[in-house]
């Protein structure tokens, strides 16, 4: 399997590790190990970064020009 497409750069890793975080505090909140009220202070909080994250990035990547092999 070649996976020659495949971008490996850092900023795209942000929406996947959202998703992560926001299914660990859900797992957490079950749990009873996080409260509500931490959960409701921790996911605004964890967006206003990824979206920091996102505005002072690039605004265009050129993640597959700089992969290529020729």
């Amino acid at each position: 399997m070649e996976h020659g497409n495949v971008c490996r750069c850092p900023h795209h890793k942000v929406v996947p590790l959202l998703i992560a975080f926001t299914g660990l505090m859900f797992l957490l909140k079950e749990l009873g190990t996080v409260t509500m009220h931490t959960f409701n202070i921790v996911w605004p909080i964890a967006l206003i970064v990824v979206g920091l994250t996102k505005a002072f990035q690039h605004s265009m990547c050129d993640c597959y020009g700089k992969h290529k092999h020729n």
